[in-house]
């Protein structure tokens, strides 16, 4: 495949992945929406707490181990697959294990008992995902992304309007939450037709401890970025109470759903498009721009639009926290940026500088909620955005270089 090829195979992969993710987060939206008008403060920061919750825990399943699966070489490609297959089981029953003893520990501790049943629903997921994962993986190296990309943006969707529907007629955390569990079979089901694959015995299996030297550094990177988006809504919650979280995690997912979907499609087609390069600088640069090109008109139109569509999609007691979506929605720009330089970090085998970055961002955003949060979240909003700027900024100059001045990276 030339390089051309390449570029548009990528453009139209990058196409099909945002769509799904827009999919997914305008059908997120939705749900949203019917919480604002059906569901108290009260209990919208109880379903932000276990959504807080199993995010975080959910985050571990990203353990570098699909991306292995990706960039194996061919002779390995079955060796490698077995064990992956492996470590995807004893790691997701592991993580459910670990869910419900959150569950078991919330409740001991006098906690809602809402929600540590939420969060005791939410860890069942866990138990379809190791049946599945391989064939996830292999699908991505054989670029079927697009294909990958609509199986997830069915599942989400599907979720999110049976959340909705539920919701309107019995309003609760529980039934905004339940429909998550209830569509994990339709992602099972769909990967494992789209790439059968059943273990080779003949290849035996490859070693553990090329997935741990680099799982460890993207395990921590997904456990950190979880724990940074989730911690400042934790911190709200402890330090403003139930209903500012409620209000706060309503004013997230209205500013940062849509912005974000275009960012995690990125990351999500750049790392296989970078393993398959054999110019990676090229590919990589080409891979910003059309990247920028589509999102910044998109985003810049979406925060300018907040004062219109928050009151019409919200109701018009919602209409004062337009000014924050409109904050949240610019941090896309440059988490775009930085998400290009984190996959070529990982294509590089060095996700342990992508490791520190995010630790250094969640040290620093979690600060920023301590302090303004007493100011209102409106200050904590706009915080949130210029150390996230700042940080991601400084962070991407290595990919920045490597992509628009090779010749630098070589002389250095």
């Amino acid at each position: 495949m030339t390089f051309d090829q390449n570029i548009r195979t990528f453009a139209a992969n990058l196409v099909s992945y945002g769509a799904s993710e827009v999919a997914s987060k305008a059908s997120r939206l939705l749900v949203v929406i019917v919480v604002a008008r059906t569901l108290d403060l009260i209990e919208v920061g109880i379903a932000a707490a276990a959504m807080a919750a199993a995010d975080i825990l959910k985050s571990l399943t990203e353990n570098g181990v699909v991306q292995r699966i990706i960039a194996a070489k061919d002779r390995e490609l079955e060796a490698t697959c077995a064990t992956a297959h492996r470590i995807f089981w004893v790691w997701c029953v592991s993580l459910f294990v670990l869910q419900v003893a959150v569950a078991g520990v919330l409740y001991a501790m006098g906690s809602s008992t809402t929600l540590a049943f939420l969060v005791l629903i939410l860890g069942a997921e866990f138990l379809f995902m190791p049946a599945g994962l391989v064939q996830v993986a292999l699908a991505m190296r054989a670029g079927k992304l697009k294909q990958t990309a609509a199986i997830t943006g069915t599942q989400v969707v599907g979720a999110n309007l049976m959340a909705a529907a539920v919701v309107f007629i019995w309003p609760s955390a529980i039934a905004l939450l339940l429909p998550r569990l209830l569509s994990a079979p339709i992602w099972l089901v769909a990967v494992r037709r789209l790439h059968p694959w059943s273990r080779d015995t003949s290849a035996g299996f490859a070693s553990l401890r090329p997935f741990f030297v680099y799982g460890r550094s993207v395990l921590g990177t997904e456990l950190v970025k979880a724990i940074r988006l989730q911690a400042d809504k934790i911190v709200v919650g402890l330090t403003l109470g139930g209903e500012a979280l409620g209000l706060y995690f309503m004013a997230f997912n209205a500013g940062l759903s849509l912005s974000n979907a275009f960012t995690m499609a990125f990351a999500t087609v750049l790392f296989p498009t970078l393993s398959r390069s054999t110019d990676q600088a090229q590919a990589l640069r080409h891979s910003i721009c059309i990247a920028l090109c589509l999102i910044t008109p998109i985003i810049v139109l979406q925060a300018l639009a907040a004062p219109i569509y928050v009151p019409i999609l919200l109701g018009p007691d919602w209409a004062h926290i337009s000014g924050i979506v409109s904050i949240l929605c610019l941090v896309a720009i440059p988490t775009t940026v930085w998400t290009a330089t984190a996959g070529w970090l990982r294509a590089n085998n060095r996700p342990e500088v992508e490791l520190m970055v995010t630790v250094a961002l969640a040290l620093a955003t979690v600060a920023n909620t301590f302090v303004f949060a007493p100011y209102g979240l409106s200050a904590v909003a706009t915080g949130y955005a210029c150390v996230t700027t700042v940080i991601f900024l400084i962070a991407a100059w290595p990919g920045m270089r490597a992509a628009f001045f090779p010749n630098l990276v070589q002389e250095v």
